[in-house]
């Protein structure tokens, strides 16, 4: 041993692995101490033990510091020296402010160089956070793996140094130095003979595998073997080089087994921060307009996405480079494809506490040349829509494009959010589908008007359409609830309007309007319906849905405890959520204007003997003032969404990969930090005073804070019907809310009229 001690401590760096990673030493390793998985030349981790680990990354502290002025360019200085000064200064008081000067003291350096990245942004995000995050990631996994695998005692040593030579015993040059190749392990041990390698992200270094094969054929190291360790779905490349190599080995000596191996650990590495007052908080998911909003790998993936695709392929680009380890997610900022985005699980609100929220989504297919992009928006309406559905009650939810009715199109105030535009616009675009369907040439509406001419009936009848929530699964746990499925249902029925119908009238006897209607429901109304809970087109709507549900099950906690959205319940006070600014000038009357253009000039034309022209519209609308729920059995929830749980947890920390690797779990929380910084909740280095060392030191209060609202409606609201179909509420009545606002009259007439001429049709004729 005495022997083995003396080889690490000689070797630049080497120490031994306990007292590097878990800050002691012992004596001897315990049972089960070692490498697991190296009988095989490829393992995996068990899916149910997959779980995750925290990794530092202080420097994310900083992610809302603004650029510097050049009075604090000045103060903080141009050079490497400058920047020592300042983290010199700043690890012996913890005071951020001197942080913040050796960042700009870094900065300024940088600016200096043909090569530099001079957008502040970037390089405060790619080159100082991404930077340090890769770098620590691995240190993160590397003592994960020495915990989880018990490498401990005086036989393991990290850091370990090995000079390259070939088979030959010639040594190795690297080009780059024109020196010795020197490879240094992750892990050694000279006892088990065993080099060890750690990859968080799940693949290889080319160079280093070309020296591991010098090494390893050389006579020194003929009885030792090569572990790959990885953190994340490994490479097929990888697995391909690894076997290739042991393969290559066991034919060398003689056929023995299992010479170069790789172990599949799958774990997730969250980083890890100390926030301060230039720490930036996003307007997300935050009740309290005291507090500055919310922090979470969701915010930091939507906040770098772009704005447009071609946006998104810029800023795609020029991460690129700086995700080797996957900090800023998988496949970096455009990995995730934000048009899937919709919110999945909140926890239990706890007063004071902030809230727990998760996002699912797919991830993109094709990240580099078609990355995600619009993440900033799609959040933000995910989590405006809940504190909407929160403000709002729940008989203002609802929408109504109706020929008759251009004064009834929606409540006012409910008018003036993106959770009101989404329904009317998604009602119109129902109208357009419905009328594709119609198109009896092809598809679903040939069929129909096949089934018309069957029943001998002539044309067909005014149609109301309009969309509701079907039943949701989700299960309700003691720390939140996880929305599984939040279907929606097109509901029609027959319907007149006074309003004067572009293609005339037809009258039906009640017989033959009850049979289209079958009919209609049969082939076409299916179509329709499909098309809502899938299409791109209505992805908005069904993401402020899920907000929908999410906003009950919080109305339901504070029913029992006062929480922080107690004062935004049924306020009827939504200032803090405004119009988004891509859709300020949106006003329910243009939707309604486009709705009528298309009602009295039709949306298509279709060439048949059935009448000439046909032009269709339907009305009806959107109504969410229910949002029916059912609390699925834990043991369904179990088989159904094996993992989701404890993925779950861990998304509001870090980006995760959910089930089959299609799937992206992305949360944070909500809790912020006080504005103006007074009393911070959140742990912090004790103030130091400011340093006197430059004249320009920046100001605590760079993080904006959001306006404030006025209180209202601080009472619960009275407990809602029961969900008949499973044990949580129901929102609002089976009465349409539409008739208990009074409106019974104008309802009645709700629906679009579509009347179809239909001759009978002659031979040869299509």
């Amino acid at each position: 041993m005495p022997a083995l001690q003396g080889e690490a401590d000689a070797a630049p760096g080497a120490v031994r692995c306990d007292k590097k990673w878990l800050g002691k030493e012992y004596g001897s390793p315990p049972a089960g101490s070692g490498i697991q998985g190296k009988n095989q030349p490829f393992s995996q981790r068990p899916q149910n033990e997959w779980d995750d680990y925290w990794f530092e990354n202080p420097s994310h502290a900083f992610d809302g510091l603004k650029k510097p002025t050049p009075r604090q360019s000045n103060a903080a200085g141009d050079t490497d020296e400058a920047a020592q000064k300042w983290k010199k200064k700043y690890e012996a008081t913890k005071n951020p402010q001197y942080r913040v000067l050796e960042i700009y003291a870094r900065y300024n350096v940088q600016l200096k160089k043909s090569t530099g990245v001079k957008d502040w942004g970037l390089w405060l995000d790619q080159r100082l956070i991404g930077y340090e995050a890769n770098r620590l990631k691995g240190d993160g996994f590397e003592a994960k793996v020495v915990r989880d695998f018990k490498l401990v005692g005086p036989h393991w040593i990290c850091q370990k140094n090995v000079p390259v030579f070939d088979k030959d015993g010639k040594p190795v040059i690297d080009k780059q130095t024109g020196k010795q190749a020197v490879r240094k392990y992750d892990a050694y041990n000279a006892r088990t003979k065993e080099f060890v390698e750690f990859k968080s992200n799940g693949k290889h270094i080319p160079k280093q595998l070309r020296y591991d094969s010098h090494i390893l054929r050389n006579k020194e190291y003929s009885d030792h073997k090569l572990r790959l360790i990885t953190g994340a779905e490994t490479k097929s490349n990888t697995v391909k080089k690894y076997a290739a190599l042991n393969k290559q080995l066991e034919t060398e000596r003689g056929g023995k087994l299992n010479q170069a191996t790789v172990r599949e650990h799958r774990s997730t590495g969250a980083p890890r921060w100390r926030a301060n007052q230039y720490t930036r908080y996003n307007p997300i998911m935050n009740p309290d307009p005291r507090r500055v909003g919310s922090t979470g790998p969701i915010n930091d993936a939507a906040f770098r996405s772009g704005s447009t695709p071609s946006n998104a392929k810029q800023i795609q680009h020029q991460y690129r480079g700086y995700n080797t380890n996957g900090v800023f997610g998988r496949g970096g900022p455009g990995g995730i494809d934000f048009s899937t985005l919709e919110l999945n699980y909140i926890g239990s609100p706890v007063k004071g506490k902030g809230l727990d929220y998760s996002f699912q989504a797919d991830y993109a297919k094709d990240p580099e040349n078609n990355p995600g992009w619009g993440g900033k928006a799609k959040l933000q309406l995910a989590s405006d829509a809940m504190f909407t559905w929160l403000a709002l009650t729940p008989d203002k939810f609802w929408v109504n494009l109706n020929p008759d009715q251009p004064d009834k199109i929606m409540d006012k105030t409910f008018g003036k959010t993106d959770a009101g535009r989404v329904l009317l616009d998604a009602d119109l675009e129902m109208k357009h589908d419905y009328a594709k369907d119609m198109d009896p040439r092809e598809g679903v509406g040939k069929r129909y008007w096949e089934a018309m001419q069957a029943a001998n009936i002539p044309c067909g009848h005014g149609v109301r359409l309009w969309i509701v929530p079907k039943t949701a699964d989700v299960r309700v746990e003691k720390d939140g609830i996880y929305i599984l499925d939040a279907p929606l249902k097109v509901n029609s029925e027959p319907q007149d309007v006074d309003h004067p119908d572009p293609n005339g009238t037809c009258n039906l006897t009640d017989g033959q309007i009850r049979t289209s209607q079958r009919l209609l429901e049969q082939y076409v109304i299916p179509d329709v319906e499909k098309k809502v809970n899938t299409g791109p087109a209505y992805a908005d709507l069904r993401r402020v849905y899920a907000s929908r549900v999410a906003a009950e099950y919080i109305r339901d906690q504070d029913k029992d405890h006062a929480t922080d959205f107690r004062p935004i319940i049924n306020s009827d006070n939504v200032a803090r959520w405004p119009m988004s600014d891509e859709h300020k000038d949106w006003t329910p009357k243009k939707t309604w204007d486009a709705y009528m253009k298309s009602y009295t000039e039709g949306d298509y034309s279709y060439p048949c003997n059935i009448g000439g022209q046909n032009k269709t519209c339907v009305m009806g609308g959107v109504d969410f003032s229910k949002a029916p729920k059912r609390n699925i059995t834990k043991v369904r929830f179990e088989a159904e969404h094996p993992r989701l749980d404890k993925d779950t947890k861990t998304s509001v920390k870090t980006e995760i990969s959910y089930r089959d690797g299609s799937t992206a779990l992305i949360g944070g929380n909500g809790s912020g930090r006080p504005a103006g910084g007074d009393e911070d909740p959140i742990p912090t280095p004790t103030p130091t005073p400011t340093p006197t060392d430059g004249p320009s030191t920046p100001a605590p209060s760079d993080t904006p804070t959001p306006q404030p609202s006025t209180p209202g409606g601080g009472e619960p609201t009275t407990p809602p019907a029961k969900d008949p179909d499973g044990d949580l509420a129901d929102t609002g009545s089976d009465t349409p809310v539409a008739l208990i606002a009074g409106v019974a009259a104008a309802l009645a007439a709700a629906g679009a009229s579509l009347t179809w001429w239909m001759r009978r049709r002659k031979a040869g004729t299509s």
